[in-house]
């Protein structure tokens, strides 16, 4: 089943409420994503911590409703 980027989004910017969030279908399917967030909460913590953040706020949908997602995170 797949996700609209609208709901990606929206999880984010839930989890995280200054995100900058873009997101771009890679695939034009709906399963294939790439993500680019950038966000405060990101400051002084590693590319993996600042991927698991992002993964948290999808709240278990990765390898799911959501099969692929290219994360770029960063700090604003």
């Amino acid at each position: 089943m797949a996700m609209e980027s609208t709901a990606i989004e929206a999880l984010i910017k839930e989890a995280m409420p200054d995100a900058q969030v873009t997101i771009q279908d890679l695939a034009g399917d709906g399963d294939h994503y790439k993500a680019i967030v950038v966000s405060e909460v990101f400051r002084g913590k590693s590319r993996v911590q600042q991927h698991q953040l992002v993964y948290a706020a999808l709240r278990g949908r990765m390898g799911g409703e959501l099969h692929a997602l290219a994360l770029q995170t960063s700090a604003p």
